[in-house]
């Protein structure tokens, strides 16, 4: 069984954080009709939608990934670099009590789980301006207990880890190489995004089947070749706030 947790759309979305995105319009009402539908498929595929209690004062509080790791063991609750997202974190880990032993990255750590990528037991966390040292070797410290390993990989030019890569199969990752190393997934199938479509790194992958955006029909052009089978998603509007699939939920097993 999977559980997803989510979390409403903003109302004062249109005041999100920003880094690497210039700001434009963001159509209230069409963000929370693509986020329903992006529900509606999650459950669909075989998940329980848990729906944490919605924040409205909170701009980014859509990006529910972005306050917790959670592994088939434990959570472990972040520390967002962006300190006006550190609010979102007491709600979600309200939600996640009940279904797992929860830790807690400290101060002066900081991490979003955007930047964090569980594959096996190997933890990539991204170098960003969200994440750092000091939230890895606690992370490193929580989890070895269980068989983890975790490691830093240096990005650039984009947010998070996973706006430079995310896995789409058992041994395959879908990456943008102008952000991030491919020698680091050297024992995986590689896939690269189309050069037209440097945002088309982040993919959700469900059973057997990955969430993609619609806009990216190059780099989906590339996936389906290698025998992916994609369920495309309009996510334009939380794309408007430097979001992606993977950023709106957190997926873990009951």
């Amino acid at each position: 069984m999977l559980n997803a947790i989510t979390r409403a759309i903003s109302p004062n979305m249109h005041n999100c954080e920003l880094t690497h995105f210039e700001r434009e319009p963001i159509n209230i009402q069409q963000a929370i009709q693509q986020h329903k539908e992006y529900e509606k498929i999650l459950e669909k595929l075989g998940c329980k939608i848990i729906s944490a209690v919605a924040a409205p004062d909170l701009p980014d509080s859509v990006f529910v990934e972005d306050c917790a790791i959670v592994l088939d063991e434990i959570a472990i609750m972040t520390h967002p670099g962006a300190e006006s997202r550190r609010e979102e974190v007491k709600g979600i880990a309200e939600v996640l009590a009940p279904h797992r032993e929860l830790f807690f990255i400290e101060s002066p750590g900081i991490i979003d789980g955007g930047d964090v990528l569980v594959i096996g037991r190997n933890i990539w966390v991204g170098l960003s301006n969200r994440s750092n040292l000091g939230a890895i070797e606690q992370l490193q410290k929580i989890t070895s207990a269980f068989g983890y390993t975790v490691l830093g990989v240096e990005v650039t030019d984009c947010l998070h880890l996973k706006s430079a890569v995310t896995q789409v199969a058992e041994n395959t990752v879908l990456l943008n190489p102008s952000w991030i190393k491919v020698g680091i997934f050297k024992d995986f199938k590689i896939i690269e995004t189309h050069p037209d479509e440097p945002n088309a790194s982040n993919a959700l992958p469900i059973n057997d089947v990955v969430l993609f955006p619609k806009a990216y029909p190059l780099t989906a052009k590339r996936l389906e070749e290698n025998g992916i089978q994609i369920i495309y998603l309009d996510n334009s509007e939380v794309t408007k706030a430097e979001g992606a699939l993977t950023c709106c939920s957190i997926i873990f097993k009951t």
